[in-house]
């Protein structure tokens, strides 16, 4: 006679999910706190050397996963994993701010944002190829690997415009042509002073009521697809691709649109703002087509859309049309350690409220906060393409 009693499955079972969860945390924990750090590292020591140590970093961490013996080691990678990776968006906006004018730099830092996008697609097959033809110790090895790779060309090639070997003096003279501040921006600046500016503030609220947004889409969609609309893990394979391509090509049209309008005479704060309020437009137009449709060409093409206008919003770009360059990866670190903050607590909000009620209010919150972001943005910033005098 089979027993029926005893709890050991579950105890396993809860073994299982806080394994999960510590690992999960040990990342999220280092990269949020760490992005602030990155950012103020990345001001001190410059973009080249910057990417160097941070890429460098991320590349061993990720070699070292593949020999994880236990799961402390295994967290103890990931805590080392999102510290390093963490420098990535800090340095990669102040490299925008240094190579292009300001009227180019939301195309530059979509094609930023794009190239994340694109890449998480690519490792998604690639990984799943390693693994299955060698292991899934082999994959992490040969990702870290790539990374050291791409760490060569990128201390080999890449050079302030100033020093670059290859620049011509028509194009730095292009790079250049942004008004020069009547006084130079220091090149540190202390935490009380930026807390105290409402326009440092302005570019913080895009990250703290837009990065749990970033997260719900990327995290949650999925999940949404499979419970909401009945979608089978196969069907997800099939569709759920679009969506994420074109929050890709939501990021770079949200440059390429304000660099033709400026072109075209506009200036730079009705451009990006005109690009932005049509951004917060199409979401909610797209959150309410959602709303009880059960047709999966409709509820693809309306997420497609989210994510689009999502991309086409650019909330990390404001820094790089408000503040000077010199303390660009302060700027980017610390909005990015807020919003970071805001999105790790929304995501425990974001489960109670699915669980308990379920994915409207989630999308009425999506729908409306972008363009009560922008608002912010306008009161708090003013005029983008102004930079402030520190």
């Amino acid at each position: 006679m089979v027993k029926r009693g005893g709890n050991i499955r579950w105890q396993i079972g809860a073994l299982l999910f806080f394994d999960y969860s510590y690992i999960t945390s040990s990342f999220l924990l280092s990269y949020t706190i760490m992005y602030a750090v990155s950012g103020y590292l990345v001001d001190r020591w410059g973009v080249r050397r910057s990417f160097l140590i941070f890429a460098g970093g991320w590349s061993f961490a990720n070699i070292l996963h593949g020999f994880a013996k236990s799961v402390i080691q295994f967290s103890g990678f990931r805590f080392f994993l999102g510290a390093t990776e963490s420098g990535n968006f800090p340095a990669g906006v102040k490299a925008a701010t240094e190579w292009f004018p300001m009227k180019e730099r939301a195309l530059a830092i979509g094609l930023l944002n794009a190239g994340s996008s694109v890449g998480a697609a690519v490792a998604a097959p690639l990984v799943s190829f390693v693994t299955i033809v060698w292991s899934w110790q082999a994959a992490f090895v040969f990702t870290g690997l790539i990374g050291f790779i791409w760490v060569y060309f990128w201390w080999k090639y890449y050079y302030s415009p100033k020093d670059h070997p290859s620049i011509s003096k028509e194009e730095l003279a292009l790079i250049e042509s942004d008004p020069v501040p009547k006084e130079p921006a220091p090149t540190t600046i202390s935490l009380r002073k930026i807390f105290k500016m409402k326009q440092a503030w302005g570019c913080f609220i895009a990250r703290i009521l837009i990065d749990p947004c970033t997260y719900f889409l990327i995290f949650w969609i999925p999940k949404y697809l499979q419970e909401k609309q009945g979608m089978s893990l196969t069907d997800i394979g099939y569709f759920a691709w679009i969506p994420y391509l074109a929050l890709a090509i939501g990021t770079v049209v949200g440059g390429v649109i304000p660099r033709k309008l400026i072109n075209n005479g506009w200036s730079l704060d009705r451009a990006r703002k005109t690009t932005i309020f049509t951004a917060s437009v199409i979401i909610p137009i797209c959150c309410i087509l959602l709303y009880n449709s059960s047709n999966w060409a409709i509820v693809i093409i309306a997420i497609a859309g989210v994510m689009f206008g999502h991309g086409l919003w650019g909330n990390i770009t404001i820094t790089a049309e408000v503040f000077p360059k010199e303390i660009q990866g302060t700027l980017t670190g610390l909005g990015g350690t807020l919003g970071g903050i805001t999105a790790i607590l929304s995501q425990i909000a974001i489960g109670w409220i699915i669980q308990n009620i379920s994915y409207t209010p989630v999308f009425v919150f999506v729908g409306v906060i972008y363009l009560i972001t922008l608002a912010g943005v306008q009161l708090l910033i003013g005029k983008l393409g102004k930079v402030v005098s520190l």
